[in-house]
């Protein structure tokens, strides 16, 4: 009986996409389970959830790791459809993977058919100074392009690795509140009589 009570959203569903090698599943592993993954060993994908609080509110995090790797593009469309939002992984140590970001973007824009919708860029292996070939303001203009925050991370040193999905989930939870209000008003079109 409580449970109708309680507030219908804290379970949240995130996908973390990204090319392959780019640090996906360390990022997630580190923040499910404080620890940093050494061998790289390619994802299909994996699921994995956590309870936190995040700004005092409690939250249950469904979070799809998936495969970077083009033979698996196919099942990308289908977790697209389900994610409610997205951490858009690169690698500030290789091009390419920053370069997709875009791609990732208008992919995610497509599936859900959405103007914007809830993501954040991460830009990890940050602790790879010396093998940086992503500057920082060509990282910050692109999310200034895409309209998406950023955020710089190493999951080998965990820093900002839950920041990164603590950010993610204040983006969806404002992005479902500005939903709200939309639905309501919508019901309310719907619901006015005419006096003849």
């Amino acid at each position: 009986m409580s449970s109708s009570r309680q507030p219908q959203n804290n379970q949240l569903k995130i996908v973390v996409v990204g090319g392959g090698g780019v640090g996906k599943s360390a990022i997630t592993i580190q923040f499910i389970q404080s620890y940093f993954v050494q061998d790289y060993d390619p994802t299909i994908e994996d699921s994995y959830t956590k309870q936190c609080v995040i700004d005092d509110i409690p939250a249950k995090l469904d979070i799809l790791d998936t495969a970077g790797q083009e033979e698996f593009s196919a099942m990308r469309e289908q977790y697209m459809r389900s994610g409610e939002g997205f951490l858009l992984v690169f690698s500030v140590t290789e091009r390419s993977s920053f370069d997709e970001i875009s791609k990732f973007h208008r992919q995610i824009l497509r599936v859900k058919d959405r103007d914007e919708f809830p993501m954040l860029i991460v830009a990890n292996k940050s602790d790879l100074e010396l093998q940086r070939v992503v500057g920082r303001e060509e990282a910050q203009h692109l999310a200034q392009q895409l309209r998406v925050p950023l955020i710089e991370c190493s999951a080998k040193l965990r820093m900002n690795v839950d920041q990164a999905f603590h950010e993610l989930v204040r983006i969806i939870r404002q992005f479902q509140q500005m939903e709200r209000p939309l639905m309501k008003q919508q019901r309310k079109k719907n619901k006015k009589c005419i006096l003849l």
